[in-house]
């Protein structure tokens, strides 16, 4: 049975036995209410400990990737959004200029046509 603190009622568990909790808990036929129950410890305080695992404070892997991951990620295609955007906006700028050069081209012939006819 778990060692108490003195002066508080507060159990203290083996960190042997919150990683196999922790490991418990992870395999796919198990539930955290169900390895709580067997272990006869509060569902709150398995998923915190899961937690922990998850940061690290455990040494043990986690099997989650890490938030730092998925907000690098996000960071990633936030940035990548960002550049389509701008690229989509140099593209109708090129296209524009190259309609505009077209219209010069046009407009430069057919002012060419009218003067060489009225010499004529």
């Amino acid at each position: 049975m778990p060692a108490y603190k003195t002066g508080k009622r507060t159990q203290q568990y083996s960190l042997e036995f919150k990683k196999k909790a922790v490991q418990w808990s992870h395999e796919p036929h198990r539930s955290v209410k169900e390895v709580a129950e067997a272990l006869d410890i509060h569902p709150f305080m398995l998923s915190r400990w899961r937690k922990e695992s998850r940061e690290g404070k455990y040494g043990m892997a986690s099997k989650t990737p890490k938030p730092e991951g998925k907000l690098k990620e996000q960071d990633e295609v936030k940035q990548l959004k960002k550049r389509i955007a701008e690229l989509e906006m140099e593209n109708d700028i090129l296209k524009k200029w190259q309609r505009f050069q077209a219209e010069e081209q046009r407009s430069g012939i057919a002012s060419s046509n009218a003067s060489k006819g009225k010499s004529r």
